[in-house]
């Protein structure tokens, strides 16, 4: 093989690689699956959408792993609704390779917190929820629902 067609399937996988890449999913739209952090069980599907250029996400269907389904301890007119059909991330703006200055509730404990998340290759979403800055805070793994 001569060096000059060596050199053309080498652009052209190169770009073809490329153009693949840049195809890939690069927003958290769509539906994920949440997991239990105790138990590892599938807990529930969050469906995330754009609205206003911000990002949104609410629970559309809880899983059988689901240990709470009423939003018992959180405030305001979140307080003892189904989890079902409540949003539970809001206000996601685009940052850099991330969407971050949100928020995130945990419907366990009622708590609200700042939120970050960012994906992992097309179908993994990491969210991360935490107190004032991001090194005070967990992240959980989402996986997406095909």
């Amino acid at each position: 093989m001569n060096t000059t067609f060596s050199k053309f399937l080498l652009m052209f996988f190169t770009a073809l690689i490329c153009c693949n890449y840049t195809s890939a999913q690069t927003s958290p739209e769509g539906i994920w699956r949440t997991v239990d952090d105790a138990t590892k069980q599938p807990k529930s599907h969050v469906q995330i959408e754009k609205r206003n250029g911000k990002y949104y996400g609410k629970i559309i269907q809880l899983l059988e792993g689901a240990t709470t389904k009423v939003c018992g301890p959180c405030p305001g007119d979140r307080k003892g609704k189904s989890l079902e059909g409540m949003e539970i991330l809001w206000d996601l703006s685009p940052y850099e390779n991330y969407w971050s200055y949100g928020g995130i509730i945990d419907p366990k404990t009622g708590k609200i917190y700042k939120c970050s998340v960012w994906l992992e290759g097309q179908d993994k979403l990491i969210v991360r929820g935490y107190i004032g800055i991001s090194l005070l805070g967990r992240s959980q793994t989402w996986e997406r629902v095909k």
